[in-house]
């Protein structure tokens, strides 16, 4: 029997906490590259799309020689060259526009072949073969969003090459810019895999395996001076018994709860806070396996 995380008939809940230090986690392109964050309470964002898009590079770094494993949603290719693709293994018999049944087909064919079609979904109705539809995924991620507010800082920088020769002649020796980061975040996110739609899109056990394997070494391989250190503190997954579950998410995922120790002194590591965990009364049937947990 495969361990209960694993099980692709079964609904998984999970909670997702990482930190950063010295770092941008996930800059806005609509104010000059600065973290995310909630104006209102000035806690530190990062999107779904930014998680998703660390998950699909590991996981193509993982598993990239398997052709099950190919990522739908990659840098320099085309998305309706892709879909196109799938009517390309399965063509239309009667005209160029595909039926219901050949759209269906050719969602079969993608979903087999790209990792984040199965497990995230997509929209397949572009392409000149008038598309495949939408394919709704079973896994699904919230904002992960800081414990306490951030406060984004930002640096002066100099390099000592120019741009453009022209600046060299006149005798300019340096170039000023800036680079945004945040002194330390340690971020929440939560996951939610339901099993209905994974059965829909053919998702095994072994896909599983690739996503928690992703999430636990995704930070490890997606370093970059910008993002300063990244690491991943606690991954948490509550399996339900069945493929409907015996809670709502909120219930399990609330049982995990991060606190701050000094309200005092600005926190710099993931010590600096309390990770708890009620395991008392889980429902009937839910499993709790602690993937990865820094806390002693």
């Amino acid at each position: 029997m495969s361990a209960a995380h694993l099980d692709p008939t079964r609904r998984h809940d999970a909670v997702l906490l990482f930190d950063v230090s010295d770092g941008n986690p996930n800059g806005d392109p609509d104010a000059g590259n600065q973290p995310r964050t909630d104006d209102e309470s000035g806690q530190g964002l990062v999107t779904d799309v930014a998680i998703k898009r660390k998950i699909r590079d590991t996981v193509s770094l993982l598993r990239g020689d398997d052709p099950r494993y190919g990522i739908f949603v990659e840098a320099g290719h085309a998305l309706n060259t892709r879909i196109d693709g799938a009517f390309t293994a399965n063509p239309p018999k009667i005209s160029n526009k595909p039926t219901p049944a050949e759209s269906a087909a050719a969602q079969q064919w993608l979903c087999a072949h790209y990792f984040d079609i199965r497990m995230f979904g997509a929209v397949l109705s572009t392409g000149k073969s008038g598309g495949a539809g939408q394919v709704r995924g079973p896994l699904q991620l919230t904002f992960a969003r800081s414990i306490d507010a951030i406060l984004p800082t930002d640096h002066t920088i100099t390099r000592v090459t120019q741009t453009r020769q022209d600046d060299i002649d006149k005798g300019e020796r340096t170039e000023i810019g800036s680079k945004w980061t945040v002194p330390y975040g340690l971020y929440r996110a939560h996951l939610f895999y339901s099993a209905p739609r994974a059965a829909k899109t053919g998702v095994t056990s072994d896909d599983l395996a690739a996503l928690w394997q992703a999430l636990t070494v995704m930070f490890d391989h997606d370093r970059a001076a910008s993002r300063g250190e990244m690491k991943l503190c606690g991954l948490y997954v509550f399996s339900h018994p069945d493929a409907f579950g015996a809670a709502p998410s909120a219930a399990l995922t609330q049982r995990i709860t991060v606190k701050r120790n000094d309200d005092d002194k600005a926190p710099r590591a993931h010590t600096d806070y309390t990770r708890s965990i009620d395991e008392t009364g889980l429902p009937g049937g839910v499993e709790l396996t602690k993937l990865v947990d820094l806390w002693p």
